[in-house]
């Protein structure tokens, strides 16, 4: 294993070798990040690295971004559903993303054919094609059959994305040095990733329709099935399936003895309220971004480009925080962030209410730069959250808690779209009518800043240093037979010869 020492040293040794073929700012740019990518590959293996970086960076970020366009534009001109209905469609279609532990529980405790992450992802990745070819061969489908493919395209991502999160969460344990790193890793991947897939979706769904997009979407699904059989993971020999409900009765016990310790149910309350309350209204914003009479009217490649600018931000906070602001206290980070967020979302009301026209500032242009900022901002306030909740996970049951945690999250993320919808529809907000669309907007900026006085929720120390107490670490031990759940990590060490 490489010591970090001889990875540093080895890189300023780099630099100053290419000191003659430019400024050592520009070799700096080139070489830091290969240094930075060897180094995680030589501690973890390159396994983990292609797996994260496949992953987050392709199935998720090109993948989702393909996917959010395309889903988009299919509910609004081929459904034709009310802003408010899409809304609550796509809270519903994310339903698989809120019961993560379940996958979690299911890849940790249940081999198949005497593996536990290898059939996972080429199953996975089996589902996630077969749903994206249902709906891009069939005719208009039916709005039920539409959100069931939806439904298992995202019970696809997710098996995926548990599994991969898991051995996050194992490696910030066995290379507490590295959390921010790995987490910076999967948020650098998913914001390029992002960046890409939206930068080319509104050109796809122009020249393709959203089911041509639905179809380029079994690419992506497809890698992961790749990254399974690409999988190094050791066979489980004489498995007892008679006491997989015991296992999974041991692993629900560990998880409540760990969420009813103090310091972890008060920051995971504090991560669903701050989601929860700020309400989603993005559909709305995209029925009017594209409407000919109250809106600008903007076209189906427009809206790409608008939202690979919002992937610029994401992919400049995680640098930003990379680089700058990991070893920043948690709840100052939360602070700053969470009021910033909300006052970031003040320029959509400026730009309903049609204040920059009267200071000559283009739609286009005002779009892109509330998109980015709000999305850098957003990543900002997440990667710290991500850092603590890797923490949080005590060992032996370190995937599935993990899950849990980010179901949290995402129970927050439902709670908000299906707030976000029922006040669409509260104020009178449809296809074609958005007078109180200012007013959503309004409302939506003023809970975003609410979380604010529940900051006593969160630790106030730095992250990175945080730890879960010693007699809970015991306690999940004793009740907990590490072998029962324990991540099969994708890490190998490189003395093995893998």
């Amino acid at each position: 294993m490489v010591e970090e020492g001889k990875i540093v040293e080895g890189y300023e040794k780099g630099v100053e070798e290419n000191d003659d073929e430019g400024p050592k700012g520009i070799c700096y740019c080139f070489w830091g990040p290969i240094h930075w990518l060897k180094m995680l590959a030589d501690e973890m293996h390159w396994s983990f690295v292609f797996g994260y970086v496949s992953i987050y960076g392709i199935n998720q970020g090109v993948g989702g971004a393909l996917a959010r366009i395309g889903t988009q534009y299919y509910m609004k001109d081929v459904q034709k559903v009310q802003p408010s209905e899409s809304q609550v469609y796509s809270g519903i279609t994310s339903i698989p993303w809120v019961i993560k532990p379940l996958w979690g529980l299911l890849t940790d405790v249940i081999p198949i054919f005497g593996y536990r992450r290898k059939p996972y992802f080429i199953l996975s990745g089996i589902l996630g094609v077969i749903s994206m070819l249902i709906i891009a061969l069939s005719g208009k489908m039916h709005l039920v059959f539409l959100i069931l493919a939806l439904l298992a395209q995202n019970v696809a991502v997710t098996v995926a994305d548990v599994t991969v999160d898991a051995c996050v969460a194992q490696n910030s344990i066995t290379y507490p040095s590295r959390a921010a790193d790995m987490q910076s890793l999967g948020a650098l991947s998913y914001s390029i990733g992002g960046l890409l897939g939206f930068s080319v979706s509104g050109v796809f769904v122009h020249l393709m329709g959203p089911k041509g997009v639905f179809g380029l979407l079994t690419l992506p699904a497809a890698l992961v099935s790749l990254v399974g059989i690409l999988l190094l993971e050791p066979k489980v020999s004489n498995f007892a399936y008679s006491e997989v409900s015991q296992k999974f009765l041991d692993a629900t016990k560990a998880m409540w003895t760990t969420l009813k310790c103090p310091d972890v149910w008060r920051p995971c309350l504090y991560m669903y309220l701050s989601f929860a309350v700020s309400l989603n209204i993005n559909e709305g914003l995209f029925y009017w971004y594209t409407d000919a009479k109250d809106g600008p009217s903007f076209s189906q490649e427009t809206v790409g480009y608008i939202f690979s600018m919002g992937a610029i931000g994401a992919l400049l906070g995680a640098i930003l925080y990379q680089n700058v602001l990991k070893e920043h206290h948690l709840r100052d980070m939360l602070f700053w962030t969470q009021l910033l967020f909300g006052l970031a979302g003040m320029l959509d009301l400026m730009l309903v209410q049609r204040m920059n026209l009267r200071f000559g500032i283009p739609d286009y242009f005002f779009v892109v730069i509330g998109e980015a900022v709000s999305q850098l901002i957003t990543r900002l306030k997440w990667m710290p959250l991500l850092v603590l909740s890797s923490k949080l996970c005590p060992s032996g049951i370190e995937g599935t808690f993990f899950a849990l945690l980010m179901s949290i999250d995402n129970f927050g993320g439902l709670s908000s779209s299906w707030g976000g919808g029922l006040m669409l529809h509260v104020l009178g907000i449809t296809r074609t009518k958005f007078h109180n669309l200012w007013l959503a907007i309004l409302i939506r900026n003023i809970l975003r800043v609410s979380p604010l006085c529940l900051l006593f929720l969160v630790p106030g120390g730095d992250p990175n240093t945080f730890v879960l107490p010693t007699e809970l670490l015991n306690e999940t031990e004793t009740q907990q037979e590490p072998d029962n759940i324990e991540l099969v990590s994708l890490v190998n060490s490189v003395d093995d010869g893998r």
